[in-house]
């Protein structure tokens, strides 16, 4: 439905020795039943990232992990006008589920906005990696994963998106949110398609 609906990008193809693997805010908070925000389109969404997790660490490629998270009142910015509750960056809700758990030498990075690229050192760390393409999953579709896929393409990144390795709060927010990306920053992939190639 959405590669319909949008112009092809097959002058673009990803290429695991070019690119990053981003977890996305995958914490306690929103992927485990006992997290105040759980998000139960998750559940299918973990297996798809361990099977990519995997293959990139065996490939010995980038991963990186984002770790959304506060100290407190004075560091919400906007997010605490918007919304009643936070991640506090001390709490086990803001760690990153057990089944994806980095390895000590991945690279985790907190952050406090959707972008995980604003405030962060994201980008010199893929630039440092020698990396020029992401593969984006995680947690929400419509917001920080999408938030990040744009930043991404605007700081010159091929952006790739990993479909049914991210998740939102309903199926309308996830489609809508891939019909978005795909009209304009990102190209569309399964966990398979992904794999195989």
């Amino acid at each position: 439905m959405i590669r319909s609906s949008v112009a092809s990008r097959d002058r673009l193809a990803l290429d695991p020795g070019r690119a990053a693997l981003l977890v996305i805010d995958m914490n306690v908070y929103f992927t485990s039943p006992a997290g105040r925000s759980y998000l139960p389109m998750t559940e299918p969404v973990i297996p798809n990232l361990k099977r990519l997790l995997e293959f990139w660490r065996t490939a010995g490629a980038p991963v990186i992990f984002t770790r959304h998270g506060h100290e407190g009142d004075h560091d919400l910015g906007m997010l605490g006008r918007f919304f009643s509750d936070y991640i506090r960056v001390d709490e086990p809700e803001a760690e990153i589920i057990s089944e994806l758990s980095p390895y000590d030498n991945e690279t985790v990075i907190r952050k406090k906005t959707y972008d995980a690229f604003l405030g962060t050192p994201l980008s010199s760390i893929l630039e440092e990696k020698g990396v020029d393409q992401v593969l984006v999953t995680g947690v929400l579709t419509h917001m920080c994963c999408e938030t990040t896929a744009r930043s991404a393409f605007c700081r010159g990144f091929e952006v790739y998106v990993a479909v049914d390795a991210m998740a939102s709060s309903s199926e309308e927010r996830h489609l809508g949110s891939l019909l978005s990306m795909a009209d304009s920053v990102a190209v569309m992939m399964s966990t398979t398609e992904i794999l195989d190639r």
